[in-house]
């Protein structure tokens, strides 16, 4: 098989391009490689399987670059690294390729990691979704500012996968109808023996060009059925503040939820034809946050209308085959729908969702719960609006938060009245990411002193890195870790430099923020902190100070004014601490442009301190935090989401944990007052201050402005400061520093760091992955 793929490389670089793997270019040499890995693949990808198949909708699938986790589950990283080698390639000739940035955070990486796990543990796991043309965006600033540009990732192509236009459906919109047609990415486990797929769907016309049309010279009308139909799948979340935005984003959701359905049925009915008794027991389908949601009416209605299935009968199979994954306590991210507007788009499903809701008021009445003022917290239909995350919860068998702490907080506050109803349907999947791609990939010289020392189970068996714990005293070991991150660093430092122009300092600690800008997230809060220690070096209330680059990566919504803002302050702050000469040895701020899942992979494993700061009870869960911990930073960070059971895995002693807790900010909520803080605390109101005080310039947008008085007046929607900086800001300075202080010996920092790498194993998506097969889908 080896030298097949080595030879094949040559043949294919010949018989397409007519050259040779000396003579190619980047993008030739990537499409032989690829073509020549899905050769072999070829006999393993897609055979049928009689287990129980599971289907994982999901809105993002946050893959990244493909082609080196692919090489590297099929056991041909080696073979691929000599033939580069042989002819005097780097082998990260590939980091140009884009990646497929088919997801915008946390949700979507989630779902990646898992489908790795599922091949990787040989469950049949296959990811629905959408093949978004440009995906989310490509980043770049001009004068501090975030500006968006199309990412068009499949300008190089798309080698890994396959066009299946005999598996295209109709979609049907009130408006409109189209062709959601599929594409096929395998997903290939560890080892190469399982081969999983990714199924996304693309959006394109019944009918593509009017020759009548175009001859009466309406060139426009000519193609306006084509240009409506790939609008659906052009972009990921279009920008949905006006009706016609959220029209879209609806038909965005209908159309991968309604193919997906549709290409399940076909297939269950290709071994069972219409008796549908079996379909719990030969699919589960898991619903990845509120967006598929509407799955379950359209299942619903398939199986009434086409397969002639009665209603009770079509709701008990689809309870028994949906579950529901809950990401957020957000109130705004658990979507809901104008009753109006969805008959506008998709009036087909809206007598489905009123069946559903007839259903649950009768269950409710059976419950005791018959009044108005009783029923009105369960309502799915209410006051003119769906509420898509109450569907989910009634009509599935399975409700799961994604940290321990987040889960509590849905049995007891934000879901607590569907918790009294059904609790034995809330369960806990706290998640994990995969250590194939995040350590074996991403850091190949940590991987290799683990090895080394412990031998490689953990590539399958994440927990055998407790095996580490012995070497924890061992100060030769302890050296050597160092010396890896210290490699890490320089690496980070160069590929920062290639990207973005900007020099740094691989002696200094880097500290590093890198998720979604989120007010719930606090970068301000981070960048608040960094201003301190600014002011605090300059008139010397900080004597002893190690030098720290504070590196940011985060994209904002384009329609969120208010991140917006942070990214303009945050690179507002950097400029005036790069250019003050002072400050040249001892503090440097870097906001790298366009942060992906491929700059996480240079990132993360380059961490000193790794900031997870978010409000207590807001982050669900976090896996970015994992990733560090997994590549030894240390966590600086709120008793939030999954940073809990990290500290409780590596102790507290090995991370440095500040601010309130979610009871204490339960105690405070109604008394709590930021302008006492902010006029009591010289420190606090100094760098509120700098928001207006003409010290940053925010070339009058008018952003500054209205940070400053959401933190001191709040707005219509919100409290003054409802994300709690001020009440954290003085023991997260503390906590910064004291981090910071613990630095200069390098001995005892790095063994803190190579503890939590050593009690990561819990965080591997395999352990979800094989909890949610053994607890949710049986």
């Amino acid at each position: 098989m080896e030298n097949g793929f080595k030879s094949n490389v040559s043949a294919i670089l010949d018989f397409d391009y007519g050259t040779t793997i000396k003579e190619a270019d980047t993008i030739q040499l990537y499409h032989a490689v690829s073509k020549a890995a899905m050769k072999i693949l070829g006999r393993n990808w897609g055979l049928e399987t009689s287990e129980k198949k599971v289907c994982y909708l999901s809105a993002e699938f946050l893959i990244g670059r493909l082609i080196y986790s692919n090489l590297y589950n099929m056991g041909l990283i080696n073979q691929f690294a000599e033939l580069m080698s042989e002819n005097g390639i780097d082998i990260r000739i590939f980091e140009d390729i884009e990646d497929a940035a088919l997801g915008n955070g946390g949700l979507g990486r989630l779902a990646a990691c898992f489908l790795d796990s599922g091949a990787t543990i040989g469950i049949p796991l296959h990811g629905y979704g959408i093949r978004y043309r440009y995906g989310l965006f490509k980043q770049y600033f001009e004068n501090g500012f975030q500006k968006e540009m199309p990412d068009d990732w499949q300008r190089f192509g798309d080698p890994w996968s396959v066009r299946k236009e005999e598996d295209k459906v109709r979609i049907d919109y009130k408006d409109q109808s189209v062709w959601a047609v599929p594409y096929d990415t395998p997903v290939i486990g560890y080892g190469g023996k399982t081969v999983n797929t990714l199924r996304l769907w693309q959006a394109e016309p019944i009918e593509v060009f009017n020759f009548e049309l175009f001859n009466e010279q309406r060139y426009q009308d000519a193609v306006k059925n084509r240009d409506e139909a790939e609008a659906i799948s052009s972009l990921l979340y279009p920008n949905d503040n006006t009706n016609e935005g959220k029209k879209l984003r609806l038909k965005q959701e209908y159309f991968f939820a309604a193919a997906s359905m549709q290409d399940v049925i076909r297939s269950y009915k290709k071994k069972y034809g219409k008796d549908f008794n079996h379909f719990p027991q030969e699919y589960a389908i898991q619903l990845n946050d509120t967006h598929p949601v509407v799955a379950l009416p359209e299942f619903i209605r398939l199986l009434m209308e086409k397969e002639k299935v009665s209603f009770a009968k079509a709701f008990r199979i689809a309870r028994e085959t949906f579950a529901y994954t809950n990401h957020t306590i957000m109130a705004e991210a658990l979507e809901k729908w104008n009753a109006a507007l969805f008959m506008e788009v998709i009036p087909q499903v809206y007598p489905y969702i009123e069946r559903i809701h007839k259903a649950l008021i009768k269950d409710l009445k059976a419950a005791g719960k018959n009044t108005e003022k009783e029923q009105k917290l369960y309502r799915i239909l209410d006051n003119n609006t769906i509420h898509m995350a109450r569907l989910a919860i009634y009509a599935t068998h399975s409700i799961n938060g994604v940290a321990r702490i987040h889960t509590e907080i849905l049995k007891k506050d934000a879901l607590k009245e569907w918790y009294e109803l059904y609790p034995k349907r809330f369960n806990n999947k706290t998640n994990g990411i995969t250590q194939r791609r995040w350590l074996a990939l991403a850091n190949m010289e940590l991987a290799g002193f683990i090895t080394d020392k412990i031998g490689n189970s953990w590539i399958t068996r994440l927990d055998s890195l407790k095996n580490l714990m012995k070497y924890a005293d061992d100060k030769n070991v302890i050296k050597q870790y160092g010396d890896i991150k210290q490699i890490k660093k320089r690496q980070l430092a160069e590929y920062i430099y290639k990207k973005e122009g900007i020099t740094v300092n691989p002696e200094f600690i880097f500290d590093i923020q890198i998720k979604r800008l989120h007010e719930y997230k606090r970068q301000l809060l981070n960048a608040f902190s960094i201003l301190d220690i600014y002011y605090g070096l300059k008139d010397g209330r900080i004597k002893e100070f190690n030098p720290t680059v504070f590196i940011f990566g985060a994209k904002a919504a384009p329609g969120y004014f208010r991140a917006k803002g942070i990214i303009k302050y945050i690179n507002e702050i950097a400029k005036m601490i790069n250019e003050d000469p002072d400050m040249k040895d001892k503090l440097q701020v870097v906001f790298v442009s366009n942060y992906n899942v491929s700059y996480a992979e240079k990132l993360t494993p380059a961490a000193d301190i790794s900031e997870q700061i978010s409000t207590a009870g807001t982050e669900a869960s976090g896996t970015g935090n994992m990733k560090f911990m997994l590549n030894g930073a240390v966590t600086l960070g709120t008793y939030d989401g999954a940073n809990i059971e990290i500290v409780e895995q590596a102790g507290e002693e090995n991370n440095y944990i500040f601010g309130a807790r979610v009871e204490e900010i339960e105690r405070i909520a109604d008394t709590y007052d930021s302008r006492e803080l902010y006029e009591k605390n010289p420190r606090i109101k100094k760098v509120l201050d700098t928001l207006i005080d003409g010290t940053f310039s925010d070339n009058g947008t008018g952003m500054f402005q209205e940070l400053y008085n959401a933190i001191l007046e709040g707005a219509s929607w919100h409290k003054p400061d409802h994300y709690y900086l001020l009440l954290d800001f003085l023991p997260y300075c503390e906590a910064k520093l004291r981090a910071n202080r613990d630095y200069s010996d390098p001995y005892a920092f790095y063994r803190k760091c190579f503890i939590n790498t050593a009690n990561a194993g819990v965080f591997s998506s395999d352990r979800t992955i094989r909890n949610y097969a053994d607890e949710i889908w049986n």
